[in-house]
Parts: structure tokens; C-alpha cells; sequence
């Protein structure tokens, strides 16, 4: 997007801080520490809001419509858990460009020019319902493009944004093992009001049914925000996506906990903007950091 059009789309949403897109920017951004004092590591792989220009170029829908596929605003939210010794890090390419909460070999064959190869991953659920690691469908159901892709596209997207994030991740499950014997792996979303079930939970606290993490983990992580004042439930809507199945090994001392926070505690979900509950989540979330952090995970996890 050159400076014009990129000026334009920030004064049509409002936005001034909009971020510009550059080639040389990296596809995430790491907070950490002075010192690392907690084995805790927050990961948000669907906050980005950069939107190269080649999306958008081939885009049939608006940037409205490609938005509402983010996790709005949930770096911010967990920002603050530097504060008290963890790692964060942020994706900062949208969601709609590449899924980092995806398989790489998830595309769906609809979308490109040529076959795709790995024929297995093409039968996920992610992909039948068009939000694989490219996504065809943008948060609000509308496909995306306005033509087919050729998988040379999509490699350089995997390669370009993909790979580095997840191998600054998998570096970073290392260095905390290194320092505290474990790493524990905070997975961070939102999720739309709309999605959360029959008991309508505020916040929701994937395992994957005890598979990803130790249950002392999530048995603490649910206590704390409930005594927040938050409605929590485990795996119900949501068990835990790409990131906790390939990072949450409990038996090699690696812990991986999802966390789906309802999108109406702090924004407008038509607006896309930040709420009066903005302050209040973000702080809670610092608390909860705080409370994992206290824990001295790393003497019974290690």
C-alpha cells in the first residue's frame, strides 16, 4: 500500500496510528524483560495489523471485512505480562494474509492455480470451512480474492511470515527451558460473543482436555480469573488450535494453555474499537501474568 492509499484507510476507520506496512519490518514483535524471572512465554499469533499491499490489491472485500478476522488489540492486552518476567510475543502481519495458529501444509485447493501437495492436511475442518494457512474466507464468511493464487504465493507467504514467527517461538520454548527447566506457553485470542456457547463464558481456557499443559496450570489460570469476576470454562467452545497441539508437551516439560477472551469485554465488535472495558481486561490480564508468575512454576513443572 503506498503512503496515499495507506493514509486513506487509516482516515476512513478513524485511525491515525494506523500501522504502515514495510518490507523490512519483521512479521512479529518481541517484548522481554530486563531479566527473565518466569518461565512464562505469551504468544498472540492472530493480533497483527499490518496489511500488505498484494492482499489488499487482490482483495474483493474492504478492509472492514478483512479486520474482523484479528484478535483486536489482544497484544495490548497482554503486554503487561513483561512486567512480571514473561516473554510476549505479537504477530504483526494480519491474520488474513497467513493464519499463524494454522499448519503450514494446511491450504486449501480451492484457492491456488496448481494441485497442492500433502493432500492430508487438505481434509482439516480449518480448511473445508476456508480458514486454513491462508485463509479464503475473511472473519465475517466473505471469500477474500478475487482470483485463484498460485501456491508459489503462498510458499513465499509460509516462508516470509510463517516460518519466522514460529521458529522466534520455538527459540524462545527453548531458551526458557534452558533457564527454568520448563516453559509454559500462553496462547492469547479472542473470541466474538456470538461464539461462546450455550453457558456464554467470558473467557475460555483450552488444553486440549489436559493433552497440552499440566492441569495445575490451567487449575490456576481459571482460579485467578474467576476470581476476577470472569465466567471461565475449559475447552467449551474452544480446546486449543495449531499452536498448543505442536508446542504443548507436558511429558518434555513444555506446557501450552489457550486462552479465548469474548471480544465484547473490550471493544465494539462493529466498530472494531476499544470498549470502557479495555482498561479493565488489559489490567486483569497483567493479574493473571502475575498470578502465573508468582506461582514458581518452574520448581513444579521442571
Amino acid at each position: 500500500m503506498d503512503p496515499v492509499d495507506h493514509r486513506r484507510a487509516a482516515q476512513a476507520l478513524g485511525r491515525d496510528d494506523w500501522p504502515e506496512p514495510s518490507p523490512h519490518e519483521p512479521p512479529f514483535m518481541l517484548i522481554e524483560p530486563l531479566h527473565r524471572t518466569a518461565p512464562l512465554i505469551f504468544a498472540s499469533p492472530h493480533s497483527g495489523r499490518r496489511y500488505p499491499a498484494e492482499l489488499l490489491a487482490e482483495a474483493r472485500v474492504g478492509l472492514m471485512s478483512l479486520r474482523r478476522s484479528e484478535d483486536a488489540y489482544v497484544d495490548e492486552l497482554f503486554a503487561g505480562a513483561a512486567a512480571h518476567g514473561a516473554a510476549v510475543l505479537s504477530a504483526t502481519i494480519a491474520r488474513a494474509f497467513v493464519d499463524l495458529n494454522r499448519n503450514a501444509a494446511d491450504l486449501d485447493p480451492e484457492m491456488f492455480e496448481e494441485h497442492t501437495p500433502r493432500r492430508g492436511a487438505q481434509t482439516s475442518a480449518h480448511v473445508q470451512a476456508g480458514l486454513g494457512a491462508i485463509p479464503r474466507v475473511s472473519g465475517d464468511g466473505q471469500s477474500i480474492y478475487r482470483r485463484k493464487l498460485s501456491l508459489c504465493e503462498a510458499e513465499r507467504r509460509i516462508a516470509d511470515v510463517h516460518r519466522p514467527y514460529h521458529e522466534m517461538l520455538s527459540n524462545l520454548i527453548a531458551e526458557t527451558q534452558a533457564l527454568f527447566g520448563c516453559a509454559v506457553l500462553i496462547d492469547c485470542h479472542s473470541m466474538p460473543s456470538s461464539a461462546r456457547g450455550a453457558h456464554a463464558p467470558d473467557i475460555v481456557l483450552g488444553d486440549r482436555f489436559g493433552a497440552a499443559c499440566h492441569p495445575s496450570v490451567t487449575a490456576l489460570a481459571e482460579a485467578t480469573l474467576r476470581r476476577l469476576g470472569y465466567r471461565v470454562a475449559r475447552n467449551t467452545p474452544f480446546a486449543g488450535g495449531h499452536t498448543t497441539q505442536a508446542y504443548g508437551r507436558p511429558t518434555q516439560r513444555t506446557h501450552a494453555l489457550q486462552i479465548e477472551i469474548s471480544r465484547a469485554l473490550y471493544m465494539d465488535e462493529h466498530t472494531l474499537e476499544r470498549a470502557r472495558g479495555f482498561d479493565r481486561v488489559r489490567a486483569d490480564m497483567g493479574r493473571l501474568a502475575e498470578a502465573l508468575a508468582a506461582a514458581a512454576l518452574h520448581k513444579s513443572l521442571a
